[in-house]
């Protein structure tokens, strides 16, 4: 490895290579042969290719956390020929890291959420109250039954103001019939993500659970890829941005997030559950 890497023009150590196999960067060399004497194991091709692209990026993407994203994206894409799923899941690992999230990210997508929700004739106490406690859930990475309901009333106060909706019982939704968005969806997405966020960190994830992700991972790509131009046509501001065709590097980006959300699905949706196990 570290003969391929220096033909290439990288400078590395033997130490680096270890750390990025702890961190699922890479997968345990195949040991040859067994117990004393046992020659010093080997990397697939594969994995020397692997190598070769995460040093090339490293420039780009320093960080660990990063980086981490490349194997995951490979895996998710063009499966175990690649990167075994033990790898997967020790670079999901790596991407989420201690699970502990900056103030400024969790406001980021407050304010981001606050403004799909929007509604024009809500006030601007209730907007900063949805930004607040959707802001604090985020960040904590929890959410008790209370937060929940919390949460439930802010969002509906922006999304269906009394002034306009009162009690009519009338639920709004807007954007493409098939992706509307509706508080009840923001609810199950938080839910979602909370309780992904609580496996990955407690270390409850399972290779297993990690395979059948990937398999609605796919599902819904396909499915999505499918409609994306009919979505695009039918959103208007501000949701349109959320239908716009997404770049390679932008897939790569977003994997550990759109990962995160279908793990959660198969935690929380006995619907997501029946999609995974239909498209296996």
């Amino acid at each position: 490895m570290i003969e391929d890497a220096r033909a290439a023009g990288f400078d590395i150590q033997k130490r680096t290579i270890h750390d990025w196999i702890a961190r699922g960067l890479l997968d345990q060399p195949v040991r040859r042969g067994a117990g004393r004497g046992s020659r010093p194991g080997l990397h697939s091709v594969n994995q020397r290719k692997l190598f070769l692209l995460l040093l090339s990026k490293r420039e780009q993407m320093p960080k660990l956390p990063a980086l981490a994203l490349v194997p995951l994206g490979i895996w998710l894409w063009w499966g175990e020929e690649w990167v075994s799923t033990r790898q997967a899941l020790k670079a999901f690992g790596t991407w989420f890291g201690d699970g502990a999230r900056r103030k400024a990210v969790c406001r980021e997508a407050a304010l981001r959420m606050q403004e799909q929700l929007d509604h024009p004739l809500a006030s601007e106490t209730a907007r900063t109250r949805l930004v607040r406690i959707f802001e604090a859930i985020s960040y904590q990475g929890r959410m008790t039954a209370s937060d929940r309901e919390e949460l439930e009333k802010a969002a509906r106060a922006v999304f269906e103001p009394s002034s306009v909706f009162g009690s009519t019982g009338v639920l709004r939704a807007v954007g493409p019939l098939a992706a509307s968005v509706t508080v009840d969806a923001v609810i199950t997405h938080t839910t979602a993500m909370i309780a992904a966020m609580r496996a990955l960190r407690e270390g409850r994830l399972s290779e297993e659970s990690l395979v059948q992700a990937r398999v609605l991972f796919r599902k819904t790509k396909h499915d999505y890829a499918e409609l994306r131009h009919y979505f695009a046509a039918q959103a208007t501001a501000p949701l349109s941005p959320l239908f716009v065709e997404r770049t390679l590097d932008e897939e790569l980006n977003n994997g550990g997030k759109d990962l995160l959300l279908i793990a959660g699905l198969l935690l929380t949706s006995p619907q997501a559950q029946q999609a995974a196990a239909s498209a296996s």
